[in-house]
C-alpha cells in the first residue's frame, strides 16, 4: 500500500511540474485530447498503461 501512495503522490508531482512549467502547453494538449475520438483516447491510455507495466517489470524483478 506504501508503494502505491508513493507512485500517486510521485504522479501528482510530475504532473503538477508539467502544469506549472508549460501551462499554455498543457492547455493545447488537454485541448486535442478532448477533440480525440474516445476511442483513440482509450487506446493511447491502455498503451500507456501496459508500457508502465513493462517498466514496473523491469524495475521489480
Amino acid at each position: 500500500m506504501t508503494d502505491l501512495l508513493a507512485a500517486l503522490g510521485l504522479a501528482f508531482v510530475i504532473e503538477g511540474l508539467l502544469y506549472a512549467a508549460f501551462p499554455e502547453q498543457m492547455k493545447r494538449m488537454v485541448a486535442q485530447m478532448i477533440a480525440l475520438p474516445s476511442q483513440q483516447l482509450r487506446m493511447a491510455a491502455l498503451g500507456m498503461a501496459a508500457a508502465g507495466l513493462v517498466v514496473l517489470a523491469v524495475v521489480r524483478f
